[in-house]
């Protein structure tokens, strides 16, 4: 009897057993960095690494995306007072940081135009692509630069350094984003511009873009989104605006699947471009 109560006194009780590993978790969670990244959407895009610049593949439709996403940086970066004396390159002398910017799509496009354009993005094999194919056009090599790396480690190196942060369809694949935004307005100098394209997360976003686009008509790689990522504008709204940028503009976007060509709309129940100007006191 006497050892009998020698073990129960040795032995934790299961009460404390439990509250121990919930201790342990908690600590093990506290321990592990927050990151922006999320290693599975990394892995799912730069699964299409050889497929990024087909314009018949499966991201054609980001190709077809680029023209409205160019207009809507070079407008708002001229309605923010950027001066743009040259017609053929108007974003001349912008410095220009591409988040998320993939196999280099719209970095190279704003590097046309004039922009001195660096891509960062988490994917080693994207930024390669992007690499490789900004070798093909000589004449935008000075103006780019692609970096493989995090939001959060660039920000800490180019804090207050960019004209513009150019965040587009990117915000609904990360890890906090509202680290991820504010890790954004680091990089932007006072006065700078962010341009933010995404989706809503609403009933018809669900239905157009994950029922309709991936699993009936595939237009967009199946597994690409996750509905409860999406963010309402006024989400990203408020989060911007808590990290002293002020937004000028929420712009509903539209694709007319006839022309293939997108347009404004007064609508931003699916997609939506913000534009925000990142006050000069921001107390960040």
């Amino acid at each position: 009897m006497a050892s009998n109560i020698f073990r129960r006194i040795a032995r934790p009780s299961s009460v404390f057993r439990n509250r121990l590993s919930e201790n342990t978790m908690r600590l093990n969670s506290l321990a592990r960095p927050i990151t922006t990244v999320n290693p599975k959407d990394v892995e799912h895009l730069s699964a299409f690494k050889n497929a990024w610049w087909d314009e018949n593949g499966p991201f054609a439709d980001l190709h077809l995306y680029a023209p409205i996403r160019i207009k809507f940086v070079r407008d708002g970066l001229a309605n923010a007072g950027a001066q743009m004396r040259d017609p053929a390159l108007p974003l001349k002398g912008m410095k220009i940081v591409d988040v998320g910017c993939g196999g280099g799509i719209l970095a190279e496009r704003l590097a046309r135009i004039g922009a001195q354009v660096t891509g960062i993005d988490a994917s080693a094999e994207l930024i390669n692509v992007a690499k490789e194919h900004a070798q093909l056009d000589p004449g935008i090599s000075e103006r780019l630069n692609y970096i493989q790396t995090r939001v959060e480690d660039f920000s800490q190196q180019e804090a207050e350094s960019y004209d513009a942060v150019v965040a587009s369809e990117v915000l609904e694949h990360v890890e906090e984003p509202q680290l991820f935004l504010k890790e954004c307005v680091k990089i932007m100098k006072p006065g700078g511009s962010i341009f933010i394209t995404t989706e809503n997360r609403t009933l018809a976003t669900w239905l157009v873009l994950i029922v309709g686009g991936e699993y009936i008509l595939g237009r967009v790689p199946f597994g690409t989104h996750e509905w409860n990522k999406f963010m309402a504008p006024h989400e990203v709204q408020r989060i911007l605006d808590s990290y002293g940028c002020k937004t000028r503009l929420i712009h509903g976007m539209k694709m007319n699947p006839l022309s293939n060509r997108w347009s404004w709309s007064s609508c931003t129940a699916i997609f939506y471009g913000l534009h925000a100007v990142k006050q000069k006191e921001t107390g960040m």
